[in-house]
């Protein structure tokens, strides 16, 4: 998330012992590469790779495979370390922050043990996109209703199974081979081996069965990601009882499987099989559908991702025990009250996908060399991402992003914090506003959030004494929704009146992750709805559906339209 898909963020807050912190002088006499700043996967988007000539003439010759060059002046280099910087993993955060740190002049080794591009692109959001790519064409071509009213007829729509499990695992592999190339086309070294922190400065890696190799680093981030949580008394086997991991590689389409959780990743898996066929049945703990998301967003949700398809549910229930299918007999689903813990029902499906969230993946990394113990798993940090010990100590030089540290469980919230902790660590105080940080679900149609959820809203409010105001706006008001015949959809303002301060925005609708970001940067660059009232949008666009929102609020004349400084979340 994250993340996987889109993985729900989850959220945790740490007190920040000291903030008087010495700034790290920026490193001097480091030769800087081409301005070739891609952050998250925007290179691989565009499939960069360099040619031998242009990687002779703007690179260092900086390639390594398993073991560390025998120079360290090729690249820079702080005198006494191996590298300015060393990053364990190399998903879409550990990338962010090499690519950065390159950008920088920071001489810059990654570690990785499976394989680059992490949970995002190997095991969630590429190869889910690709797959839901398949489950949104198939849903246009099913909705006869829909069709006929643009004009269009489609005679009995199909799908190959296996082409479409090669197009999400081609993806991957694309995005896999143009994550790698970059580092090294940029000089960064790939390390290959599991990495562990063996002291102050000091890491190994190396793969089983063969002697581990020690290098030294200035700093050092920690971004090994996340992993599928599954709960006690659920037995997996990878084939009829599998992970997110496993359904990704879609080795079959059952006809009915049971979905455990209704976050992010269990609806967009409900959108792939409902499209593919299957018949779905929701098994949630709380006592309703998508608890996350902001209330009038989940029941337009349910009302339009739920109840017209092939899904039921059953909500406020554990799953006590699962048994995968053998023998000629089904999976085995035993359920009991959440809240009692009595035994309530017993389901026999032809499968079931534990969407039950993500673990933090930080065994074996050597905390207790540095006197770090994780908290739930995850390894606690200050607002700059510096790792703090048992004691409530900074540890110094010493960082951890993305999963891995529980702020906030999404691939594009790891890449941040690797940026902005390559900033800090080059005497740059960066802060990341975590409340400006995007999530999005990419079911059909789309929802997409950011900053606090109604709920939420007016529990801060009450807490500080200050007032929200809500405003709501239809996508049956746009013309170019209405054109595309899709106007089911809905976007949602909170803000506060007396500043017109942005507190959230959420939006179930046609391209509802792409139209996010206007809101998102808003709120990350401290803009007031009073300035977004007089911004232009070209008409007729999707974007017109927050030009009406942020209009149709209601801020008081004597507000302040002057730019706050972005508060850290």
């Amino acid at each position: 998330m994250q993340a996987l898909m889109s993985c729900s963020s989850s959220s945790s807050s740490f007190i920040s012992f000291r903030s008087d912190l010495p700034s790290r002088s920026r490193r001097s006499g480091v030769p800087r590469p081409l301005d070739l700043r891609f952050c998250g996967l925007r290179r691989e988007i565009h499939g960069f790779s360099a040619s031998p000539r242009s990687r002779k003439l703007h690179f260092v010759q900086n390639r390594v495979d398993t073991s560390v060059r025998a120079s360290a002046s090729q690249n820079g280099g702080v005198t006494g370390f191996d590298y300015d910087l060393i990053i364990i993993g190399a998903g879409v955060g550990g990338h962010g922050a090499a690519i950065h740190a390159v950008e920088q002049g920071l001489k810059t080794a990654i570690i990785e043990g499976d394989v680059v591009g992490g949970t995002c692109v190997n095991r969630g959001c590429v190869p889910s996109k690709a797959l839901l790519a398949v489950s949104g064409r198939m849903r246009e071509f099913q909705s006869e209703n829909h069709l006929k009213s643009l004009g269009l007829k489609v005679s009995s729509p199909g799908y190959d199974r296996q082409a479409v499990a090669d197009h999400a695992n081609n993806l991957a592999s694309a995005i896999r081979g143009n994550l790698t190339n970059s580092l090294k086309a940029l000089g960064v070294d790939i390390l290959t081996g599991v990495g562990s922190v063996v002291g102050p400065q000091t890491v190994k890696y190396g793969k089983v069965g063969f002697p581990d190799t020690t290098v030294t680093a200035k700093d050092i981030i920690i971004a090994t990601g996340s992993v599928p949580f599954v709960p006690n008394g659920i037995e997996i086997d990878g084939k009829t009882v599998f992970t997110s991991d496993h359904a990704l590689k879609l080795e079959w389409v059952p006809d009915w499987i049971a979905i455990v959780g209704s976050g992010y990743i269990g609806l967009e898996f409900s959108d792939v099989y409902t499209a593919l066929g299957s018949e779905v049945t929701f098994i949630e703990a709380l006592d309703q559908l998508m608890p996350a998301f902001d209330p009038d967003i989940r029941k337009l949700a349910q009302r339009v991702l739920i109840n017209p398809r092939k899904i039921d549910f059953h909500t406020g229930m554990f799953v006590k025990k699962i048994t995968p299918a053998k023998d000629g007999k089904p999976v085995i689903i035993e359920l009991i009250d959440a809240k009692t813990k009595e035994p309530k029902d017993t389901l026999e499906v032809d499968a079931a996908l534990i969407a039950t969230g993500r673990a933090p993946f930080t065994r074996g990394l050597g905390l207790e060399n540095i006197n770090v113990v994780t908290q739930r798993g995850f390894i606690p940090v200050d607002e700059h991402m510096q790792v703090i010990d048992q004691d409530g100590n900074l540890v110094p030089n010493l960082y951890c992003i993305g999963d891995a540290n529980g702020k906030m469980m999404l691939a594009h919230a790891a890449s941040a914090q690797g940026i902005s902790v390559v900033e800090q660590i080059c005497g740059k105080d960066n802060v990341l506003n975590h409340m400006s940080i995007p999530a999005a679900c990419f079911t059909h149609p789309e929802i997409s959030m950011v900053g606090l959820t109604e709920t939420s809203a007016r529990e801060k409010a009450e807490k500080e004494g200050f007032e929200i105001r809500v405003t709501k706006t239809s996508f049956k008001a746009n013309t170019k929704a209405l054109a595309e015949n899709e106007g089911e959809g809905l976007a949602k303002l909170i803000y506060r009146p007396d500043t017109g301060e942005i507190l959230g925005v959420h939006i179930l609708g046609l391209h509802a992750a792409d139209l996010i970001h206007e809101a998102s940067n808003a709120i990350a660059m401290g803009t007031r709805i009073q300035e977004l009232k007089f911004a232009v949008h070209a008409h007729p666009t999707l974007s017109e559906v927050l030009d009406e929102l942020f209009k149709a609020a209601k801020v008081n004349v004597n507000a302040s339209s002057s730019v706050s400084e972005p508060v850290a979340a």
